[in-house]
């Protein structure tokens, strides 16, 4: 069985739709879920399902050693980010080679890096006129959204869409497509057809 830890900073919806979706998955175990945020809704959601949450502080993610710690102690084989917005430190990535992935709301290479998070993007790929958008689901590197891609999907970007229009477009890619990337990387299931 594959251990997970979910790292998010936000509203959860993300870590939610991913747990519910391996909840009795016999080959996949939720463990915990972490954040930066002690009020982040995301505690609540996992709460909710019976996931165990903690926070660690951004100076803690900065550093890594207390929550590469934990880490190792839950036996964490790999890492999922859910709307976490703390750069994963080179030691968390040196001891997670290729094993933590995250999903970015646009298709990189385009609308990627620095700053680049939630409603930013969208309100970048509008001011650019892009006519498509959607999600990419990448390893992490050091770099900011520069990791290997596994997997994107795409939607349109209509005429006169407001940047919370496309958000809602991508929200439904990002819960369609995560928990079965997820899956296909740690259990080898086939890659969802890609939209």
């Amino acid at each position: 069985m594959k251990r997970i830890a979910i790292l998010a900073s936000g509203n959860g919806s993300n870590a939610e739709n991913i747990a519910r979706y391996f909840s009795g998955n016999r080959s996949v175990d939720i463990v915990f879920v972490c954040s930066n945020n002690p009020r982040a809704r995301v505690h609540e959601r996992a709460a909710r399902l019976g996931i165990p949450s903690m926070t660690f502080s951004n100076a803690d993610f900065a550093d890594g050693t207390a929550v590469l710690k934990k880490l190792s102690e839950a036996a964490i084989d790999f890492i999922v980010l859910a709307g976490f917005m703390n750069k994963i430190p080179d030691l968390i990535l040196h001891a997670y080679p290729e094993r933590i992935l995250n999903i970015h709301p646009a298709l990189l290479p385009r609308h990627g890096g620095k700053g680049m998070y939630g409603m930013h993007v969208h309100e970048a790929v509008i001011a650019a006129g892009d006519t498509v958008t959607g999600i990419t689901i990448h390893y992490i590197n050091s770099c900011y959204d520069e990791g290997r891609v596994v997997f994107q999907a795409q939607c349109p970007v209509l005429p006169g869409d407001s940047a919370l229009e496309v958000a809602t477009r991508v929200h439904a890619l990002e819960y369609a497509y995560y928990p079965q990337v997820i899956e296909h990387v740690l259990c080898g299931s086939p890659l969802p057809d890609q939209a």
